[in-house]
């Protein structure tokens, strides 16, 4: 219901695609010519990628989302995740065509003439927002019915943000003002109140309301062509991704939305899967795992692979295999005890497999095997699952998809586990919100995001593992 959502979206994206492309121009002709970028006429079917995926991208993270209340450094981060997409795409199609000619100076100049602009457009934008919104006439008048604690908090929103572009003129509610709030009437005097402070809109925030009550209230508010929002006191339980659904005449509010609960959704992810892995296990795997066995054989005691029981789709259990990391632990010393920064049962070979995902190879079986996705929330091992759920109790959601070799949480810096009991539980709780984020937010052009982050993320050495 945000006044003018749809509007600032519009000039938001449509301001950074402009950009894009007049950037993706000046950067081609800095580093080559004019004549050169349209003899390579290839580099225009580039420009047109990068603008899908900038669209999708810009979704994924959430930088046109008015409802996510970044501060500047959050979205110089946001800013900064779109547009190494763009370079790591870049990257990829010039490689794959072996361009010899537009490739590090196309790319540097790229990369920091679209980081600038879009960081410009955004601070520019936002003093013409302000500007706009200082002015009384650019508010919309809304009046909420009810003092519930769900009407309570959203006055307090509402408060906190005018760049919602909305004015809350007082409070419509039979009950006795014990808030302190602006009352301005009682529900018998709806018609009046509303004709009176010229209501743009009106929220309705009443707990139990019978449909007779309701009824007397759309109707006022059709009468006076008001625009009507119903705020349910359950909105607590719902995530920002729930699901308006009918079925024949009853209206279903599905308190969270699983994109993977769809059949063709679930297929486009195992066939990529299949697909993905089997080019992985032909042209990688099939030469870089003996390397790392004789490796793990020379270095240190004990088997190549690391196998372990952990949690999977449904709660089931399945085999999951890694290279072995640690020393072999000696008979009784099988203690839940997550691997920490600096654990000394780590050798040498295992931190360097750890760091850089080596270790996680293996488990390509797993997929292949169906077990797991390329993409998804970590699989837990039993000990682990039963230690986190006394910090989060809704933690089998995790469940309602296939575990992953890499996920949303581990790209965002959140992989293992940290020393002190009260750190280690914030992080668990923050990682598993993480993965219920991913669930909740899939999209195929989400996993390809998440991938590339890993191989970057591989390449740099900069897993955050331990």
């Amino acid at each position: 219901m945000i006044a003018n959502k749809k509007s600032w979206y519009s000039i938001k994206i449509s301001s950074d695609l402009i950009l894009l492309n007049l950037i993706f121009l000046l950067s081609a002709v800095l580093a080559q010519s004019w004549t050169t970028l349209v003899n390579r006429r290839y580099m225009f079917f580039l420009l047109f990628t990068l603008n899908v995926l900038w669209y999708f991208s810009s979704k994924i993270t959430d930088l046109y989302d008015i409802l996510n209340f970044h501060s500047l450094s959050n979205q110089v981060l946001i800013v900064l995740k779109n547009v190494t997409m763009q370079a790591i795409v870049s990257i990829f199609f010039l490689f794959a065509l072996k361009e010899n000619l537009f490739t590090r100076n196309f790319i540097v100049y790229n990369f920091l003439f679209l980081n600038i602009g879009v960081l410009v457009r955004i601070l520019i934008l936002k003093a013409v927002q302000k500007k706009l919104l200082t002015k009384e006439n650019y508010l919309k008048n809304l009046i909420v019915i009810g003092t519930n604690n769900a009407g309570k908090d959203f006055y307090e929103l509402i408060q906190e943000h005018p760049e919602f572009g909305y004015k809350i003129v007082g409070f419509v509610t039979d009950a006795d003002n014990d808030w302190k709030l602006k009352k301005i009437g009682e529900l018998a005097d709806l018609d009046s109140i509303i004709q009176y402070h010229n209501a743009d809109e009106v929220v309705v925030s009443i707990s139990n309301a019978s449909s007779e009550k309701l009824n007397e209230i759309v109707a006022v508010c059709n009468k006076n062509a008001v625009r009507i929002h119903i705020l349910p006191d359950y909105y607590q339980f719902l995530s920002k991704k729930f699901l308006v659904s009918v079925i024949g005449n009853f209206p279903i509010i599905t308190i969270r939305n699983e994109p993977l609960g769809e059949m063709q959704w679930r297929f486009v992810k195992r066939t990529f899967d299949l697909i993905f892995s089997l080019l992985i296990s032909i042209l990688f795997l099939s030469w870089i795992v003996p390397l790392i066995a004789i490796a793990i054989k020379l270095s240190s005691a004990g088997p190549v692979f690391f196998i372990q029981d952990r949690i999977g789709l449904k709660n089931e259990k399945f085999r999951c295999y890694k290279f072995r990391t640690m020393r072999t632990i000696k008979n009784g010393e099988k203690k839940f005890m997550p691997a920490v920064e600096g654990d000394p049962r780590i050798t040498k070979l295992g931190s360097f497999l750890r760091k850089s995902n080596l270790d996680e190879l293996p488990q390509f079986c797993n997929v292949l095997k169906g077990e797991m996705s390329v993409v998804g929330p970590r699989p837990h091992a039993i000990a682990y699952h039963e230690e986190y759920v006394k910090y989060f109790v809704a933690i089998k959601l995790r469940h309602i998809v296939k575990p992953g070799l890499t996920g949303w949480a581990q790209v965002n810096g959140l992989r293992g586990d940290v020393s002190g009991e009260e750190e280690n539980k914030k992080r668990t709780i923050k990682r598993i919100e993480y993965d219920l984020w991913y669930i909740e937010n899939w999209s195929f052009s989400l996993d390809l995001q998440i991938i590339l982050l890993t191989v970057w993320q591989m390449l740099s050495r900069n897993t955050k593992a331990h």
